[in-house]
């Protein structure tokens, strides 16, 4: 299999991550949104790296953007894991 080959296949997998991280964002705890949000990181990465193979820059432009603001939830909801963390250690 040539390279050509296998970051056209590319888009196969990161439908599949980008669908992965839409569920596990609706999680009602931080730690999985959390998880959810660098999952979506991680589809963002394979989206950039198959449109800069088919030049589909609108798209990369999306996901850049994208990836910013999963890099700012990621943050916003840690905020909420520790306040999770301590209202568990406070009820034990």
């Amino acid at each position: 299999m040539d390279l050509d080959t296998l970051i056209d296949f590319l888009q196969w997998p990161a439908m599949a991550v980008t669908l992965a991280a839409a569920f596990l964002v609706g999680a009602r705890h931080a730690r999985r949104r959390i998880f959810g949000f660098y999952t979506f990181i991680a589809s963002n990465i394979l989206w950039i790296v198959w449109g800069v193979h088919d030049e589909a820059w609108a798209l990369i432009a999306l996901q850049v953007g994208l990836l910013a603001m999963n890099v700012r939830a990621i943050f916003r909801n840690h905020k909420e894991a520790e306040s999770e963390s301590r209202e568990e250690t406070q009820t034990a």
